[in-house]
């Protein structure tokens, strides 16, 4: 055979080109960032229960959400750099098995202690494959059209997964048992470990640097913001370790920024916010979560607390929402090519504003139908049109180097957004509701209707940010 012929002719393993993935390698990733991100929330509902179970404080039980939130957010930067260094798929299959250990021992839990030591384990677990998925998705999918259909993919689990881990969690808790909501994670966990191994590419790692004075200030700077916030919802801002809290956190994220800017190998390298509409899906996926978390934890206590409903009642109520952010995120392939990301972005965070603004209307006497249903459904579609999107504008042209980087950003700020802003919120709530207003459930709703009216706010910022995005087709 010639040269000639062999360059006509090239086969298709000598052309060039890496053979296309196995058809199981997306669901693989996709089930795994879903995994992790229901169990954001998959506890919600169940909250009541584990109480009185386990025996937690009113102010203990918040940190059987926000323990794994925090440990999540804060250690994801470090889990990007650790899959650049180690590998990718080893990276993502070593958090999958701690993961799914930890959703183990969490739902074996006997006491308040354990199961908050299993949240902070899951949580690690999660740092260390929740970089890994974005960066696998971006070094398997090298086709472009494929790539912005994975990445749209990957939106939507991490969109609707919230509201779907209220539905599932509801349905657990009122079929079987809070435990379950943990245990489901087993048999998932370990498919995704042995099939990750099997059909999953390991692609070319790189040379890099753990990062660690940036971990740990990075880290315990969020946790620090964030347990002022909390506690500051009970002991007001006047208290000593309030105002102690906030000025540690303070302190460290700015020796954070100090440390990105000098060492060699940063967590978060300031060249990925060169780029302007890669910076304003930064800022927005930081924004986007601070409204949607509190929305799913007041009103999931309203519906239970002040509505009567039951889990099952709860989990389902949120089911509207959910649909709505997975559609819509199916279809962000098909519309963002032709609009480009700025009216997609627009529209959703004006449609988010407004389900937040109608939610500051709430009054003890609402009813689903009448004053809820209407505001879920916007939250849903503005949310599957405003943040969908993000995913793809900062990981499509992101070089293949900074993926792990990239996508451990992306995460970090989904996931501490989301913590902080429910920790601010809670604060609002607990300034409102320490002087009661009437009612104790008046009291109680009044205080929701304050953290709406400061999500409406927030919403209303991430709008104005959308507006800085390029209009182009």
């Amino acid at each position: 055979m010639t040269e000639r012929t062999l360059r006509a002719e090239p086969r298709p393993e000598t052309a060039g080109s890496p053979p296309p993935p196995h058809r199981l390698v997306l669901p693989i990733i996709l089930t795994c960032q879903l995994m992790l991100i229901l169990d954001a929330t998959v506890m919600n509902v169940a909250l009541p229960r584990i109480q009185s179970e386990l025996g937690f404080t009113d102010t203990g039980l918040s940190w059987v959400m926000t323990a794994y939130s925090l440990v999540f957010g804060g250690l994801l930067l470090l889990g990007g750099r650790a899959g650049d260094l180690f590998g990718r798929r080893r990276t993502f299959v070593v958090g999958a098995a701690v993961f799914t250990a930890a959703s183990l021992l969490g739902g074996l839990a006997g006491s308040a202690e354990l199961l908050i030591a299993a949240r902070v384990a899951q949580g690690v677990g999660a740092a260390l494959a929740g970089p890994s998925t974005l960066a696998l998705i971006t070094s398997t999918f090298t086709e472009a059209k494929a790539r912005v259909r994975a990445l749209a993919l990957f939106s939507a689990m991490s969109s609707s997964g919230f509201a779907i881990g209220l539905l599932l969690g509801g349905l657990l808790t009122e079929w079987i048992s809070w435990r379950a909501a943990l245990y489901i994670n087993v048999p998932f966990g370990l498919a995704i470990v042995l099939l990750t191994s099997r059909y999953v590419a390991d692609p070319p790692r790189r040379r890099a640097r753990l990062d660690l004075p940036g971990a740990v200030t990075g880290t315990f700077g969020v946790g620090s913001l964030v347990f002022a916030f909390t506690h500051a919802a009970s002991h007001g801002w006047g208290d000593t370790i309030t105002l102690g809290g906030l000025a540690a956190g303070l302190a460290l994220l700015a020796a954070f920024l100090t440390i990105e800017t000098r060492v060699s190998e940063p967590l978060i390298p300031l060249r990925l916010f060169a780029e302007r509409d890669r910076a304003a899906a930064y800022v927005n996926f930081f924004l986007g979560p601070m409204a949607m978390m509190s929305m799913f934890f007041f009103l999931t206590q309203f519906l239970q607390d002040i509505a009567g409903f039951a889990a099952l009642e709860t989990g389902f109520a949120f089911l509207p929402m959910a649909a709505c952010m997975f559609l819509l995120s199916r279809l962000i392939p098909k519309l963002l090519p032709w609009f480009g990301p700025k009216p997609l972005a627009l529209t959703g965070t004006a449609l988010m504003t407004g389900g937040v603004v109608w939610l500051t209307t709430l009054t003890t006497d609402s009813g689903y139908f009448s004053h809820l249903l209407g505001p879920m459904l916007l939250m849903g579609v503005g949310a599957g049109l405003a943040f969908s999107p993000l995913s793809v504008i900062i990981m499509a042209t992101v070089p293949t180097a900074d993926a792990g980087a990239a996508g451990g950003a992306l995460q970090t700020l989904q996931q501490v957004g989301a913590t902080l802003g429910l920790a601010i919120l809670i604060t609002v709530f607990g300034a409102v509701t320490r002087t009661p207003s009437g009612s104790p459930a008046e009291t109680t709703v009044g205080g929701m209707t304050a953290a709406f009216t400061v999500a409406a706010a927030v919403t209303a910022v991430s709008f104005l940010v959308a507006l800085t995005f390029r209009r182009r087709a």
